[in-house]
This record gives structure tokens, C-alpha cells and sequence, in this order.
């Protein structure tokens, strides 16, 4: 049986489990409460490894072996910055989120702003609602987008029909089940990646070391042979250069400290204090091993390919499990990891219907709905979202949904970090600073990047700064209702 096939059958039986698995947790979903935020009732371990199956995905997998495997040691800045974000975030925010989600009952994140500055608590929703749906909405397309991609260069699949296999896999079980779904299949996910992040590279290791007629034995070799800019932890450039290097990687930081909606629900939905610590260990745990496992299969590529031996960068990852693992065994860990890819699209399915539901329909309805037709209603709004962010992605021009994409790291992270922050860190800060403050920042990530003033300095930075600066100016300038 060849590769293909094998790849093929693999996928088949890991995705029906998976579709299973999250039907079966639905069944213990029965409030509104429940889909939006599990009931509050998520163990520890549970809420860290969705946390981190929601926040790496493709990115773990594809996307920093790809730049490890470009860019050589340069790329250990973005790990800095990323590892050292999720660090904080787990450390410092979690526990105080989730005792504040508790304390105000909120289901949502924008509920739990709006709670928190009940003085313009409405205005808040719809602010916050709305730019999260907005831009979330196109990020939903395109993850369906990257699915059928992946698909097509896999099986040869139409982009379209791929799209639609993509969202048939995780539309289902997202409408039945709702966050409490969602997040149980996400454990899966992260168990799946950390495997591969760990057994790839000791593997890989071992394979280097056995084949003297690869492009280099070891990972230091490798890097030596690639050439100056892939020892070099700056891409060779000094003085303001390297400065601009440096803070383009380490400015990731920013987007994790509380202003990714997708990640702060699961801080939100975290049972207990004690838990929370238990979440903490495990999420900072996996971090640190799957950061490290990341760049050494992209160093590990450069030494079995040569710098420049594969055509598409951020396959280096299946390209390096295809080398060093017998068919089967590769096919497992791949198609955990395309699964991982394309079933990122279900946290943020969920979170944007409900963000659109509890925060925009349901409060514009008069009459007081019924709790299960209440839970009916949000099942509907996420199947509609569905359908249509599947057909946006169909008929809008790809480039224009990933230029969009780009906007949500910088835009939405970098402004509701400096929001969360301040409402948990600084009693003073109040609501109408809250609505100028993600006005602002999102007006000025729109800006700055379609000016072309974030290929000079990201915006993941200057973003962050912004909204902090207007996020103070307007606590001391505009008195508190």
C-alpha cells in the first residue's frame, strides 16, 4: 500500500473519531452557559492543553519549523517572544480572568468587559462584539481556506470540495456541542502535537547521525553549512537592523497577555483556583517542549534537504516525519497535524456565534426567550456563521481574506491585551476609555498596515503601544460615570 493511501485511510479513521468524540461531549451540553463556556466547569489540564491546541495549531506544526528552516537561529526570537507571552499570560492572567469571569458570571469575553465596566457596559458589547465577529468571521474563512489547500496538495482534492470536507469535519460537532465540544477535541489535538514536537526530533536526531551522506550529521553542522545568516541570531544584519529583527519576533509577546478572545475563554472556563494552577503547569510546560521541538525539526530539515531542498518552506515539517518514519507511523503524525491545522476553525466558529449571539441578536430581542429555545437559537446562528464564512471563502479573492487575518495578531490582540490588562491591573480604568481604547487600536492597526508602515516596525508592537498610551490619556483626561 503506498503512502497515499495509507495517509489516506489514517485520516479517514483519526477525523471520524474525532467527530465522535466531540458528539459525545456534546450530549452533556445543556444550558447556554454550557455552549458558550462549558458551565464554567472545565478541569485544569483539559483547559490548558485546549488552550495551546488553539493558540499553536498550524502554527506549531508548519508555520515556525517553516521559519526555523528559512531563517536558521533568527527565528529563536519569535520563540522568545511567544514562549514568554504564554508564560505571563498562564502566570499572571489566567487565574485573575477566570476568578473575575466567575465573580461577574460572564459567558463570554466581551460579556465579561462589558460586566466589568457596567457604566457602558451595552455600548461595550456592541463595540467589542462587532470588531471581534468582524474580523473572527473572515479568520473562520480562512482556516476552511487553508483546509482545502492542504487537502488539494495532499489527495489532489478541488480547493472547493476541500473547503467543504474541511467544514463537514468540524461544523457538526461545533453546532451540537458548542465550546464544551470544541474544547475536548482540541485536547486530542494538543496530544497529538506534542507527540510529534517531541518523538520527531529525538528521531530525527538519531536519523542525522546514521546517514553520513545527508547534507550534514548534526543540527550544528547543518547550520554552519547553510551559510552565515543561519548561524547568525540577527539574519547577519547589525545595528538598527538587528534591532528591527529582534523586536519583529519578540513582539509577539504582546498578543498573548489576555487580548486573544479564543485563549482568554479558556482562562474564563477553568473550574476552580485550584485547577487553574494545575492549568498554569501543564500549559507552560507544553510550551516550552513544543517551542523547542518546533525549531529542531526545521534545523533537522535543513540538515536532510540543504537550505534550499524544498520548494514550499513550511512543508519541511511532513517532509522531515516522511524521511525518518516508516509510512504508517508518518501518516499518524501528519494527519495529526493537518487535523490540528484545520480544526482550528472551530474555536473561532464558536467563539464568533457567540459573540453574536449572547452580546448583539439576543439583547435586541424584547422578549425573554425560553433557555432551551434560547440554546436552540445560538446552535442555528453558529450553523448560519458556517455556511456563511464557507461561501465568503469560496468567492472572495484569497488574498483579501489572509490581508485581514493579518490585522487580528496586531488589532485585536494587541488592543484587548492593553484592555484586559487595565481592567484587571487598574481600578480607574473605566468604560468609555474601554470603547475609545479598541476603537482606536483597531482604527490604527487598519492604518498602519495598509500604509505599509508595518514592514518598518510591526504593528504587533506599535499597536500595543498605541492603545496603551490612548487607553491612560483617556482614564485621566474623561472623568469616570
Amino acid at each position: 500500500m503506498d503512502y497515499q493511501s495509507q495517509l489516506l485511510i489514517v485520516m479517514i479513521t483519526y477525523m471520524t473519531l474525532l467527530i465522535l468524540w466531540g458528539v459525545y461531549q456534546g450530549r452533556k451540553v445543556k444550558t447556554n452557559t454550557d455552549y458558550a463556556i462549558a458551565g464554567r466547569k472545565l478541569p485544569g489540564w483539559v483547559a490548558a492543553l485546549s488552550e495551546r491546541a488553539t493558540g499553536e495549531s498550524s502554527w506549531a506544526l508548519l508555520g515556525l519549523p517553516g521559519a526555523a528552516y528559512a531563517t536558521g537561529l533568527t527565528e529563536i526570537w519569535t520563540a522568545i517572544g511567544c514562549v514568554a507571552g504564554i508564560i505571563t499570560a498562564w502566570a499572571a492572567i489566567a487565574w485573575r480572568l477566570r476568578n473575575e469571569a466567575e465573580k461577574h458570571e460572564a459567558d463570554t469575553f466581551t460579556d465579561y468587559l462589558a460586566k466589568s465596566h457596567n457604566d457602558y457596559g451595552r455600548m461595550i458589547r456592541m463595540v467589542g462584539s462587532f470588531t471581534i465577529v468582524f474580523f473572527f468571521f473572515f479568520y473562520v474563512g480562512a482556516q476552511f481556506l487553508g483546509g482545502g489547500k492542504v487537502l488539494h496538495t495532499m489527495f489532489g482534492i478541488e480547493p472547493m470540495y476541500g473547503m467543504i470536507i474541511t467544514a463537514g469535519i468540524i461544523v457538526p460537532y461545533t453546532i451540537y456541542g458548542g465550546f464544551r465540544s470544541v474544547v475536548y477535541t482540541d485536547v486530542v489535538q494538543a496530544i497529538v502535537m506534542i507527540t510529534t514536537l517531541v518523538v520527531g526530533p529525538i528521531v530525527g536526531l538519531i536519523y542525522l547521525s546514521n546517514h553520513p551522506e545527508l547534507f550534514a550529521q548534526s543540527i550544528p553542522q547543518a547550520l554552519e553549512q547553510a551559510g552565515t545568516s543561519y548561524t547568525s541570531m540577527t539574519r547577519a544584519a547589525s545595528g538598527f537592523g538587528a534591532g528591527v529583527v529582534i523586536v519583529g519576533g519578540f513582539s509577539w509577546f504582546f498578543g498573548y497577555l489576555g487580548g486573544q478572545p479564543q485563549l482568554s475563554m479558556r482562562f474564563m472556563a477553568i473550574s476552580d483556583p485550584k485547577q487553574a494552577k494545575k492549568a498554569r503547569n501543564v500549559g507552560i510546560a507544553w510550551t516550552v517542549i513544543a517551542y523547542i521541538g518546533a525549531l529542531m525539526i526545521g534545523w533537522i530539515g535543513i540538515a536532510i534537504f540543504g537550505p534550499d531542498g524544498l520548494a514550499d518552506r513550511e512543508y519541511v515539517m511532513p517532509s522531515v516525519l516522511l524521511k525518518i518514519f516508516p509510512p504508517a507511523i508518518a501518516a499518524i503524525l501528519i494527519t495529526g497535524a493537518i487535523a490540528a491545522m484545520i480544526s482550528t476553525a472551530d474555536s473561532l466558529l464558536i467563539l464568533s456565534s457567540t459573540e453574536l449571539s449572547e452580546n448583539l441578536i439576543k439583547p435586541a430581542s424584547k422578549k425573554k426567550i425560553d433557555p432551551k429555545k434560547s440554546l436552540t437559537q445560538s446552535r442555528i446562528i453558529t450553523a448560519l456563521l458556517a455556511v456563511v464564512a464557507l461561501v465568503l471563502a469560496n468567492f472572495v479573492k484569497e488574498d483579501t481574506i489572509f490581508t485581514l487575518v493579518s490585522y487580528v495578531w496586531a488589532g485585536i490582540g494587541g488592543t484587548f491585551s492593553i484592555v484586559v490588562l487595565f481592567t484587571l491591573f487598574w481600578k480607574r480604568f473605566h468604560g468609555k476609555a474601554t470603547i475609545i481604547t479598541i476603537i482606536t487600536g483597531m482604527l490604527f492597526t487598519i492604518i498602519w498596515i495598509t500604509t505599509g508602515m508595518d514592514e518598518k516596525i510591526t504593528a504587533r508592537l506599535m499597536t500595543f503601544i498605541v492603545a496603551g498610551v490612548v487607553a491612560m490619556t483617556a482614564t485621566f483626561l474623561i472623568p469616570e460615570k
